[in-house]
């Protein structure tokens, strides 16, 4: 019973060390974690140096099978000395649950423990997605990714410089029966060394889209675009309609030259990206305003990836300049271009991206459907609770009618 609960503890803490990883990587160095419980108590007082020590081997153990070395316990450092996101790292790893039930260690867990943590790679988002490498139009290095069978192929965008986990339930839930393609946002992933001499506006970064299917050997495919990805899929269909087979865009922000009203958090999201994009010495001067506002908007499950690109004031440059650009696109140049069968959704309450841009774009493009949600947002897409989301995606691809104008869930 303890060997089952200390086998227990351990996979779950590789899963917890796999999981920050992006947010590991954007940092760099090593990385300070401390005991923190789940529940944020904070390490239990009265920790014996070999409590403090078992725990130490099995955190490092696992982190170096996991390919995160980086991490240190550090035992004489309070939680609110950390940096924010050596915080946002110690709660995700829950130290503090570890104690019970490694220490003492018991006979046989530290031979276990590489077996454990090949067994959480091998079904951890990298595990289950084969990564490769390819080139851009541009020459830009991009992180692309692809699950399930050989046939149908959908290519999920996630939210634009977000590691492509953040979409992994999505992503999961749509390989069970087809192909499914993604990739990670150019310059931000992959690309440390690359100058940022390179192209940020839609059309490239629609252009990345079909880089990813070109490396498949792709001819065609569904498209489901998640918040900025909906832009990037958007443009991507008007500019190659052929290769488009469907469109499912989900709770994107659009910008029309006509107007369109937005949330307020649009309006400071728009007005620090600005800012931000200008130069490096800008991004660092608005950095902590950015993480600040995503860490109380963002729920715990996801913060660890959400925070990826604010985790240097280099990758937050390239961010802003990246997603500034979608947020000034003139979605109308597409509306009379795009004649797939589309699906746009949002929700009655989306205080993120306001509902009535989706509104316009559903009643704008000529063969499109509206599905409008009681509740949600961004946040809410990557939720635990999202199957009934994903299922919609799902029928849709499988039977792509915009018959109705709005459907309400």
């Amino acid at each position: 019973m303890v060997q089952a609960q200390a086998r227990s503890a351990v996979a779950r803490l590789a899963r917890s060390v796999l999981s920050v990883r992006p947010l590991v990587e954007g940092l760099g160095g090593p990385v300070r974690v401390v005991a923190e419980g789940r529940d944020a108590s904070g390490a239990p007082t009265g920790w014996s140096a070999r409590q403090w020590h078992d725990v130490e081997q099995v955190l490092g153990r696992v982190a170096r099978q996991a390919g995160v070395p980086s991490l240190a316990l550090s035992r004489d450092v309070a939680s609110g000395d950390l940096q924010v996101f050596e915080r946002v790292v110690s709660d995700r790893l829950a130290l503090a649950d570890l104690v019970d039930a490694v220490t003492p260690m018991p006979d046989g867990l530290l031979t276990d423990i590489d077996q454990i943590t090949a067994e959480a790679v091998a079904n951890s988002f990298d595990g289950f997605f084969s990564r490769q490498s390819t080139r851009s139009h541009d020459g830009l290095p991009l992180n692309v990714y692809s699950a399930g069978p050989p046939g149908e192929t959908v290519v999920v965008v996630p939210a634009c410089g977000m590691p492509a986990a953040l979409a992994e339930s999505w992503m999961r839930f749509l390989a069970r029966d087809r192909r499914v393609l993604a990739w990670e946002s150019r310059g931000l992933f992959g690309a440390a060394d690359h100058s940022d001499d390179y192209a940020v506006d839609t059309a490239a970064q629609a252009a990345d889209l079909f880089t990813v299917m070109d490396h498949y050997g792709v001819a065609d495919a569904h498209v489901v675009g998640l918040c900025g990805g909906a832009v990037i899929g958007l443009a991507a269909a008007a500019s190659r309609p052929e290769r488009i087979l469907s469109l499912s865009l989900w709770h994107g922000a659009y910008e029309f030259a006509g107007g369109s009203p937005r949330t307020r958090f649009q309006n400071d999201l728009i007005e620090l990206m600005t800012i931000a994009a200008h130069s490096r010495a800008a991004a660092r001067s608005v950095q902590a305003a950015f993480w600040q506002v995503a860490l109380t908007s963002t729920p715990a499950e996801v913060a660890h990836l959400v925070l990826y690109p604010y985790t240097s004031a280099e990758l937050f440059y390239r961010y802003c300049r990246l997603n500034g650009a979608l947020a000034r696109t003139d979605v109308e140049q597409y509306l009379t271009h795009v004649r797939q069968p589309t699906l746009v959704v949002t929700s009655e309450d989306d205080e993120t991206a306001h509902p009535q841009g989706s509104r316009q774009l559903a009643e704008g493009l000529p063969n499109a459907r509206l599905r409008m949600e009681p509740h949600g947002d961004h946040a809410s897409l990557f939720h635990a609770d999202s199957t009934a989301l994903m299922q919609a995606a799902a029928d849709f691809i499988a039977h792509p009618t915009t018959r109705g104008d709005v459907a309400h869930a």
